[in-house]
């Protein structure tokens, strides 16, 4: 396999809201030098006359870093997609699989499944104003509510694709948009990976990213000899350590596994620098709580982390790690999680 081979999609961290911010991403991309990294969803109104920079605003060494965005209006939604651009995005992406019910309630996520002309709308308006070189691309669901057989997923997928998106993200499951939650949403509607499968042997010219249910590089590696790549949600989250394990499996090139302590490392300047601005500890430190997850003094890292008071430093980061490294110096130590 040469690099060139390899899709600009193979492994994706999925967009996630409260989780993957821009600390998040910085963290991730020293787990994973060549996972594309997602935003979490920024509405198109929020885009236009938010804060820009506090929504937009990223960390050079993110790329590459989809931009995903949330509405129905192609014409707001085309204003959004320039600043994304303009703020040095290398993809554009529209939320159509979100179920919550604050995001319904703005008519854009998993409902919007039910208007594909609309969708095609949306995203005829973004391609319209975004460079031949910056993917606009769309992330859905298999269905939703009753609306889940084969001929409506397809109607869905090719209504779009007629109006200029080429690349699909599909989480294989449908939405229940009433009855759910969000969370729910996540586990009990069934994977079903081989419509998935069917869809790129369908459509070999498009560009197909399965979200859902993996859990092994060995599974991702077995979906990717049909698709395009593969995107993990929570488990990149909530145990990130897994990332260079995908990374080292996924990739060709020669990455050395970090440790988790070089992944400290690593991150102490970036840290040092937001305390610098004013910014506090605990921005940052959530995203660290599962670094050592299984390991011996995971459960000390994560409290003296997370138990950080206003105004903490570096010495609560160097703290935490001197917890590990003495749990883990003790003879015979177990750590029941």
């Amino acid at each position: 396999m040469t690099v060139s081979a390899v899709s600009p999609w193979r492994l994706c961290v999925a967009p996630m809201m409260d989780w993957t911010d821009r600390h998040c991403r910085y963290f991730h991309r020293l787990l994973a030098p060549d996972a594309r990294l997602y935003t979490e969803m920024v509405v198109a109104q929020a885009a236009i006359h938010g804060d820009r920079e506090r929504l937009l605003g990223f960390d050079r060494a993110e790329h590459p870093i989809a931009l995903q965005l949330g509405g129905s209006d192609p014409r707001l939604l085309a204003q959004a997609a320039r600043f994304g651009i303009d703020f040095g995005y290398d993809e554009i992406n529209l939320n159509c699989g979100c179920p919550s019910d604050r995001v319904q309630s703005g008519r854009f996520g998993a409902c919007l499944m039910l208007e594909p002309a609309l969708v095609g709308d949306c995203v005829a308006a973004m391609r319209a104003v975004v460079p031949a070189s910056v993917p606009v691309t769309v992330k859905c669901r298999l269905g939703v509510d009753e609306h889940d057989d084969e001929a409506f997923f397809r109607n869905f997928i090719d209504s779009v694709a007629a109006a200029g998106c080429s690349v699909f993200i599909v989480h294989a499951r449908k939405a229940w948009l009433h009855g759910l939650s969000p969370k729910q949403n996540r586990e009990i509607p069934p994977l079903d990976h081989q419509r998935v499968l069917r869809l790129k042997c369908d459509r070999p010219e498009l560009t197909i990213v399965l979200n859902g249910g993996i859990r092994e590089p060995a599974d991702a590696g077995a979906a990717l000899t049909t698709l395009d790549g593969v995107m993990l949600g929570r488990a990149a989250y909530h145990e990130p350590y897994l990332l260079t394990e995908w990374q080292r499996a996924l990739f060709a090139r020669p990455v050395l596994r970090p440790t988790r302590a070089n992944v400290l490392a690593g991150m102490r300047p970036y840290i040092g620098a937001h305390l610098a601005r004013g910014g506090e500890l605990r921005h940052i430190g959530r995203h660290l709580l599962g670094l050592y997850q299984g390991e011996p003094g995971a459960r000390s890292f994560r409290r003296t982390l997370s138990q950080a008071p206003p105004g903490a430093g570096l010495d609560t980061l160097e703290r935490a790690l001197a917890c590990v490294e003495r749990e883990a110096a003790l003879p015979c130590k177990l750590e029941h999680e």
